[in-house]
């Protein structure tokens, strides 16, 4: 599974680029607010940082107003990756956009039948919202699992799945189990996923123990 980390903090990514887990970056409108800076600005320079696809959504409603944001989106880094909602209009922009060779994330996915409609405009990436499912009672991880069932029946949809909206570490281990090629997660959850009381224990015996022997590796 490759992790993506949810944020458009500059400083984050950074520090999570250094544990060498990170593969990509998805970005919304939400995330480019709270930065406070010019968002081609930002996108720009997180394309720089991180190798892997950055996802930089458009703002537009109608297919050819998303095309024109997605290509000037595009222009920034060849590892940008188009992010449109899972509307009508998003799916032509992503006809368009794929058909001319750039990545598309298609986003705000809640029913594997929008994930198969994505998938069949060509869609690099779809990202279903499993916490948003589960805040309204409904099992996010359900989604994945049938998207997955759905996708593998075909080998011509090689659309990849893209586990969104990731609150908890289980829903991590989870979404990997289910098949998900892809986990965005804020970036404290990235950081927890390393966590376990145990790990800390045994560590903590074993420099008492070694503490003890009086020796010195250096």
């Amino acid at each position: 599974m490759q992790f993506f980390v949810d944020t458009a903090d500059v400083g984050e990514i950074k520090a999570l680029t250094e544990t060498g887990m990170l593969d990509g970056v998805t970005t919304n409108p939400s995330l480019i607010m709270k930065a406070g800076r010019p968002m081609l600005d930002v996108i720009a320079e997180i394309a720089d940082l991180v190798e892997g696809p950055v996802s930089a959504e458009v703002t537009a409603t109608e297919a050819d107003q998303m095309v024109a944001e997605g290509e000037k989106l595009a222009g920034i880094a060849p590892n940008i990756a188009v992010k449109l909602p899972l509307t009508w209009d998003g799916l032509k922009a992503c006809r368009r956009l794929t058909g001319d060779g750039h990545m598309v994330n298609v986003t705000l996915c809640f029913s594997a039948a929008q994930a198969l409609l994505a998938a069949k405009a060509g869609a690099t990436f779809i990202s279903p919202f499993i916490g948003r499912l589960d805040d309204i009672g409904l099992d996010g991880m359900k989604l994945i699992e049938d998207i997955r069932a759905i996708y593998d029946n075909y080998e011509d949809l090689e659309t990849q799945i893209l586990a969104a909206s990731v609150r908890t570490v289980d829903h991590v281990q989870q979404a990997a189990i289910a098949g998900a090629d892809v986990a965005t997660l804020p970036p404290a959850v990235l950081s927890k996923l390393i966590e376990h009381p145990l790990t800390d224990k045994g560590l903590a015996q074993f420099l008492t123990d070694w503490k003890k022997t009086g020796q010195s590796i250096l």
